[in-house]
């Protein structure tokens, strides 16, 4: 790695599923205390990407790289373990599970003492949670449960954050403090990677953009050098963009 702040790189990533390719050719980078964001078209290959990133796909060619160390074959857990945390599309907490125990499995491999710390910041970073510590995780609402996946995953210390469409079926109250949030873990040092489909919100919090389509990179470009146009092109395969709102929603995209 050449930037002493990247975190984790990855170089000519190519992954699918079955017979069928996906993605090919992917080349990421997030850096400390920064946002890579990945926006796409659905099906443009984003969740793909995070999964093999992650180790649930197992990539095809290329190379993963997490403080500088080869991950690419790694197993999932050995990636969770090394400084590597997914957040996946959905809100996946265990709904009969306590918000408390919740936390506790995100800390399976803390010390009890470091785990009671650990649950102590997600309640100082989320203080609903606290308020909803012994309510079963599947009461409480969309916005709780996805702060909850993200305080679950952050138990274990990772170095790098994959978010996977956190906004989805959020009040765009609860996605301004889901922004926020993304805000302060910049602030700490984390190196985030976002897949989003609200480009206007993601692209607040952005420092860097990679747009794909059709499994390849399209855009691969800091974000101030990224315009509306370039990234609703993207997600349409047009160059004229010129008649496309700045903003558009989840659902008006996936009609595309």
């Amino acid at each position: 790695m050449n930037n002493p702040s990247t975190v984790l790189e990855v170089s000519g990533l190519a992954a699918g599923y079955g017979d069928i390719g996906v993605i090919s050719d992917i080349h990421l980078a997030a850096r400390q205390g920064a946002v890579t964001a990945v926006f796409g078209a659905n099906g443009a290959g984003k969740t793909t990407l995070l999964s093999t990133i992650a180790g649930l796909v197992s990539a095809r060619a290329g190379s993963i790289q997490l403080d500088g160390k080869d991950i690419t074959k790694a197993p999932a857990h050995a990636r969770s373990a090394a400084g590597l945390a997914l957040v996946q599309e959905g809100k996946r907490v265990l709904h009969k599970r306590t918000v408390d125990e919740n936390l506790q499995l995100g800390g399976y491999r803390l010390r009890r003492s470091d785990r009671r710390s650990a649950i102590n910041g997600a309640y100082e970073r989320f203080p609903i949670l606290m308020d909803k510590r012994d309510a079963k995780a599947g009461s409480l609402s969309g916005g709780q449960q996805q702060m909850l996946a993200i305080a679950q995953a952050l138990m274990s210390g990772p170095r790098v954050l994959l978010l996977d469409e956190p906004s989805a079926g959020l009040a765009p109250i609860i996605v301004a403090e889901l922004l926020r949030s993304i805000e302060r873990l910049k602030a700490e040092g984390m190196a985030i990677v976002l897949v989003e489909q609200l480009v206007g919100q993601a692209m607040s919090v952005a420092d860097h953009v990679i747009a794909l389509q059709q499994g390849g990179v399209v855009i691969d470009a800091p974000a101030s050098e990224v315009d509306n146009a370039q990234l609703h092109a993207a997600y349409l395969g047009k160059q004229d963009s010129s008649t496309i709102p700045a903003e558009r929603t989840r659902k008006d995209l996936s009609k595309r």
